[in-house]
C-alpha cells in the first residue's frame, strides 16, 4: 500500500483493543483479590499494568481520532464538528451514563437492600457534578477507590474529543506544531509537578490528563496520512528490529514492575522521558499490527477482533461485574490455594464479563450506532 489518505479500516487495532482491555479486568481482579485477603498474582508485573493499558487507549485513540480527522478534511476540504461530536456521543454516552445511574443510585439502593458489607465512599449529592461533566477522575481523588472507578479515562477522551475536533479545523495548518507543544507544554506540567509545586490535586491532574499520549498517537496519524512511500520499507520494521521491540514490549508488559536495573529503568521509570517511550513504544505497535505488510505480529483473528468490537463493555462492565462474583465466590475461594483458585476465579470472571459485554453491544450499544448511521446518511442525503 501506497495510499494512506483513504483507509476505511485497520485491519488488528481491534484485537490490540482486547489485550489491552484484558490487562485491566486482570489488574482490578487481582487488585480485588488482594484487598479480600486472597491469595493473589499482584506481584507480577503483568497483574498491575492497568494504568499501562490505559496509556495505550489514548494512544490509540488519539492515532485514530486524528487520521479520521485528517482523512474528512482531505476528502471533503473541510471536517464536520457537528457530526465529529455526534458520533462520539452516540458511541460513548449510552453506556457511560448507564453505569453512571447503576453506580450512584441503583447500586447504593441494592446494598441497601441486600445488606451487603461494601459502603459507598460516595453519595449521589455528591458526585453528580463529576459524573455530568466528564470528571469522574476527581470521585477517586475526593472520595478513594470504587466501582466506577475505570470511567475516568472516558473522562480524559471526552475532554480530549471536545478540544480536538474545533481545534483540528481551525488550527489544521499547525497540526504538527499543535501535537508536537502538546507533548512539551505537558513535559513542562510533568516537571513542575514533581519539582516546584506541592499541590496534591494538581499533581492528580497533570497525572490524568494524558493528552501527551493522544499528541503522540496524532504525530502518528499525521505521519501515516502523508505518507507516499510504502511503510514496509522502513527500517525501524526491518524483521530484526520487529523481533528486538515486540520482545522488549512483551518484557515490559510481564516483567516491569519486578525489574529493578540501572539501564531498565532510565527507559521505563524516568519521570516524563519514560511516559513518551512507552506511548511510542505502543504507536509502534498500532502502526506494525495494521499496516505492515510483513508484520511478525499481526493479531487479524475474528475471534479476537470481534471481543475488541465489545471491549469498551468489557472496560466499563467488569469493575460492578468483579464485585458481584467476589461477593458470590469469596467464601469458596478463600478455601483454594493460588493455582485452584485462579482456576476458578478467571474462567468465571472472563466469561461473564464477556458474555454481559456481548449482551450489551448486541441490544444496547448498537442501537444507539444503528441511530449513529442513520442520522449520518440522513444529512448526507440531505446535503447533496
Amino acid at each position: 500500500m501506497t495510499n494512506y489518505k483513504n483507509i476505511s479500516f485497520f485491519n488488528g487495532l481491534n484485537s490490540l483493543r482486547f489485550f489491552a482491555a484484558l490487562l485491566v479486568v486482570l489488574h482490578h481482579s487481582e487488585t480485588i483479590r488482594s484487598k479480600n485477603g486472597l491469595p493473589n498474582l499482584n506481584w507480577l508485573g503483568l497483574f498491575k499494568d492497568g494504568s499501562i493499558a490505559v496509556t495505550f487507549f489514548f494512544v490509540l485513540s488519539g492515532f485514530l481520532i486524528t487520521y479520521l480527522l485528517l482523512k474528512e478534511n482531505g476528502q471533503n476540504g473541510i471536517v464536520s464538528i457537528k457530526r465529529f461530536y455526534l458520533k462520539r456521543v452516540l458511541r460513548i454516552w449510552p453506556l457511560y451514563f448507564l453505569l453512571v445511574v447503576f453506580g450512584t443510585l441503583l447500586l447504593p439502593a441494592l446494598i441497601y437492600i441486600f445488606g451487603l458489607n461494601y459502603v459507598m465512599p460516595y453519595t449521589f449529592e455528591q458526585s453528580w457534578h463529576y459524573f455530568l461533566f466528564f470528571l469522574p477522575g476527581l470521585v477517586t481523588y475526593y472520595f478513594g477507590h470504587h466501582l466506577l472507578e475505570p470511567l475516568w479515562s472516558i473522562g480524559i477522551e471526552e475532554v480530549f474529543y471536545l478540544i480536538w475536533a474545533p481545534l483540528f479545523k481551525f488550527a489544521k495548518k499547525y497540526l504538527l506544531l499543535i501535537l508536537i507543544s502538546i507533548i512539551v507544554i505537558k513535559s513542562f506540567l510533568i516537571i513542575t509537578s514533581l519539582n516546584f509545586v506541592e499541590n496534591n490535586l494538581f499533581s492528580y491532574l497533570v497525572d490524568i490528563f494524558q493528552f501527551e499520549a493522544m499528541a503522540v498517537g496524532g504525530l502518528g496519524a499525521y505521519f501515516i496520512f502523508n505518507r507516499n512511500r510504502p511503510l514496509s520499507g522502513l527500517k525501524i520494521y526491518k524483521i530484526p528490529v520487529q523481533i528486538a521491540i515486540y520482545s522488549l514490549l512483551v518484557i515490559f508488559l510481564v516483567f516491569n514492575r519486578n525489574i529493578d536495573n540501572s539501564v531498565w529503568n532510565i527507559f521505563f521509570k524516568t519521570p516524563v522521558f519514560s511516559q513518551l517511550f512507552i506511548c511510542f513504544l505502543f504507536l509502534y505497535l498500532i502502526i506494525g499490527v495494521s499496516l505492515i505488510d510483513h508484520s511478525i505480529f499481526k493479531l487479524r483473528n475474528r475471534f479476537f477482533s470481534y471481543l475488541g468490537e465489545i471491549s469498551y463493555g468489557i472496560y466499563m462492565y467488569h469493575m460492578p461485574i468483579i464485585f458481584g462474583l467476589m461477593l458470590v465466590l469469596q467464601k469458596q475461594l478463600s478455601k483454594l490455594d493460588l493455582l485452584t483458585g485462579s482456576l476458578l476465579y478467571y474462567p468465571v470472571t472472563l466469561i461473564v464479563v464477556v458474555g454481559v459485554s456481548a449482551i450489551s453491544k448486541r441490544y444496547f450499544e448498537d442501537f444507539f450506532l444503528k441511530l449513529k448511521n442513520k442520522i449520518i446518511i440522513r444529512k448526507k442525503v440531505t446535503i447533496r
